[in-house]
């Protein structure tokens, strides 16, 4: 056969793509991530906490309830992303040594690692603090509570970002940080909603995302500085607050038990905050992964993990 013969077969037959293999250890955590993202556990950790079913208590939760806990959500969300951005760098010139610029780059630095600091066990001290207080003192502590409790679990979810090699100071890597609160579980109610947000699979909520925090990114990267009502963040907020407040409904039902008190409110918000740090564990992983193997590579792994574990 001659040469021409052999490049007329060669184009004749399909591309082969080669396979890339997980190592070991990163496929043991890509099957404890499918894990954590595919049956979340929240419903269980709070009913335990709550000593309760959430199902029945969450169904009777008075509309105000509702209205105050979407409120209290957006306000949250908007907070967290108030935190994740300013973590942003603000500068287009690398400063010179000993230049006052150079003062304020480290000073933000300094801003930086105090938002980072702090361990997971500090982390789910302040939250059962704060679930104390709204375990002593009923709903009414909502709207200040639940933006305390975002913040602190917004740094601990930080902190396990910057753990598995995210890049905090992008945009991407920041605003990731705020996507882990649309990850962090599914009611029954969201699988009979029927919108792409409410889609209950990891990889559909995060397509169902990609496009507002796309666009959230850009402008980010794009801004010195950033305005808050600026079109694309507020999607992004909205999005995410949507998402965010069907589980946050669960943690008020369980608040909202009238034997709870401060002891149980600390119970809850300590389980709320472990579940959020279990989904950002997870979450950073799969990016970690996508970065190493490229995001076909670990989604095909992903699939077949959540196969292997007979979720729909």
């Amino acid at each position: 056969m001659s040469t021409s013969d052999l490049t007329r077969a060669d184009a004749t037959m399909p591309a082969q793509i080669p396979e890339i293999a997980l190592s070991d250890a990163d496929l043991a955590a890509l099957r404890r991530a499918v894990a954590v993202l595919e049956r979340p556990s929240l419903a269980a950790r709070l009913s335990s906490a709550a000593g309760a079913p959430l199902d029945i208590i969450g169904r009777s939760l008075p509309a105000p309830v509702t209205e105050a806990v979407g409120r209290s959500t957006e306000a949250a969300m908007r907070g967290a992303l108030r935190v994740a951005l300013a973590t942003l760098p603000r500068r287009d010139v690398v400063p010179a040594a000993g230049t006052e610029i150079e003062a304020g780059v480290a000073k933000a630095d300094s801003r930086l690692t105090r938002l980072l600091g702090s361990g997971d066990t500090k982390h789910k001290a302040f939250a059962a603090l704060s679930g104390a207080l709204g375990g002593a003192f009923g709903l009414a502590t909502l709207a200040v509570e639940l933006p305390v409790s975002t913040t602190l679990m917004l740094r601990s979810i930080a902190e396990i970002a910057r753990d598995e090699g995210e890049d905090l100071e992008t945009p991407e890597g920041a605003l990731a940080c705020v996507q882990v609160f649309a990850l962090g579980g599914r009611t029954a109610a969201e699988t009979q909603a029927g919108s792409a947000l409410t889609e209950s699979g990891y990889f559909a909520v995060r397509a169902a995302l990609a496009k507002t925090l796309a666009e959230a990114a850009r402008y980010a990267g794009s801004k010195t500085l950033l305005d808050q009502s600026a079109p694309a963040l507020i999607r992004f907020t909205a999005q995410i607050a949507a998402r965010f407040g069907l589980v946050v409904s669960q943690k008020v039902a369980a608040q909202a038990v009238p034997v709870l008190g401060a002891f149980g409110g600390a119970a809850v918000n300590t389980a709320f905050m472990s579940h959020f740090q279990s989904t950002a564990r997870a979450h950073f992983t799969v990016r970690r992964l996508e970065r190493a193997y490229g995001a076909a590579a670990v989604r095909a792994a992903y699939e077949v993990e959540k196969a292997a574990l007979g979720v729909a």
